[in-house]
């Protein structure tokens, strides 16, 4: 059996997805900058994809920003905020457990000259929101806190933070990480005083390679790519037309089952933490989101247990995909103040509408037969 547990990182594309993406590909090719009709065409993609998108979050579609994903979007509210507020304002406020294209993004403004303020959590990963509304003052030119923590799932409370922002200044911009957030529950901006909002395509069973950012009306921002002027001149470049139609459908497959789909993985996720419970020197971290599970297996390495699972057909993760590939602690788990032999052996697991029951019992009765395997191995060493 397969067991995919990785739903965070990655999920698969919706057939229907798949099936439409490559017909533009091969059919609507155009270039929607291009004035005859293969062009025309190729632009009504885009627009049906900000009308789909627009609608579920109940903004209009000229707030809609596509990008390259995530990453992007995250870059360009940070960046291009900072670069375009920086008269009225120095002060940056940001938590200790984002990603780490918002963690860049704040050294990066550091060197620049700007004020990083980093505020931390308690032991679930949930931000200070006193100490956060506390940081707030008339210097504050950007409030930044995910909705949704990749490696914990823990949930933020986005909307106390967004209404404490703007009481203690108005003109301070919130922008929220919605990457794990979106298409896993309801969000309206524009209800919890978000002005910039990430999203990330190939979360959501759409294509790799597209996101948008969602700003608000009126929010100043500073492009930081230049070119060709597309997109009112925000985000210049060749727009990802089969890309940015197949997110649209795929926004708009989810949000049809959104309130079914999050009951179901709510389910895969207690009937897993139940299983592994079980076992001796085993820890649930997990926050509150549907969708993300974490735990700790005391006693064996997260990358050892990892690959034992994988070798099982069991693919999970050791922690955010963008660094797993890198040698170093994970910043949230330090956050939240794991003790040491925890944090070494702490794995996620992640879900999607397309996993099972019978993949999670099968990844329970996997991992109760190789945990004590490999931790008389490792003391044996």
């Amino acid at each position: 059996m397969e067991a995919y547990f990785d739903n965070a990182a990655t999920t698969v594309v919706f057939p229907e997805v798949r099936e439409f993406v490559l017909r533009l590909m091969c059919e609507d090719y155009g270039n929607p900058s291009s004035l005859h009709m293969k062009g025309v065409n190729a632009g009504s993609y885009i627009k049906k994809a900000k009308e789909i998108i627009s609608k579920e979050l109940k903004c209009e579609p000229k707030e809609i920003i596509f990008t390259s994903g995530g990453t992007e979007s995250n870059n360009m509210a940070l960046i291009g905020a900072a670069l375009a507020n920086r008269r009225t304002g120095n002060k940056i406020i940001t938590t200790a457990v984002e990603h780490a294209s918002v963690s860049s993004c704040t050294r990066f403004l550091a060197d620049m000259g700007f004020e990083i303020v980093v505020i931390g959590t308690d032991a679930h990963g949930v931000v200070n929101k006193e100490e956060l509304l506390q940081a707030v003052d008339e210097d504050t030119i950007l409030v930044s806190v995910m909705y949704v923590n990749n490696e914990i799932g823990s949930v933020m409370p986005i909307e106390e933070i967004g209404k404490g922002i703007k009481e203690k200044n108005s003109s301070t911009l919130f922008h929220v990480d919605a990457i794990q957030a979106f298409g896993k529950m309801h969000i309206y901006p524009k209800r919890l005083n978000i002005d910039m909002m990430s999203v990330s395509g190939h979360k959501l069973h759409g294509p790799k390679g597209v996101g948008m950012l969602f700003v608000k009306n009126g929010t100043k921002l500073k492009p930081i790519i230049y070119g060709g002027g597309q997109q009112n001149g925000m985000r210049s470049g060749t727009e990802n037309v089969p890309g940015i139609a197949g997110f649209g459908k795929a926004v708009e497959i989810v949000y049809k089952n959104l309130d079914r789909n999050i009951e179901w993985m709510r389910k895969l996720k207690a009937r897993l933490s139940k299983g592994l419970l079980e076992i001796e020197n085993v820890y649930d971290n997990s926050g509150d989101a549907p969708h993300i599970s974490s735990f700790s297996f005391i006693g064996v390495r997260s990358e050892v247990l990892l690959h034992a699972l994988e070798e099982r057909g069991v693919y999970v993760s050791a922690g955010s995909a963008c660094s797993s590939n890198k040698q170093s602690v994970s910043n949230v788990l330090t956050a939240v103040k794991m003790p040491k032999e925890q944090l070494e052996s702490t794995l996620r697991f992640s879900f999607s509408e397309y996993n099972t029951e019978e993949q999670v019992d099968y990844t329970i009765d996997v991992i109760k037969e190789i945990l004590p395997v490999l931790r008389r191995y490792v003391r044996k060493k």
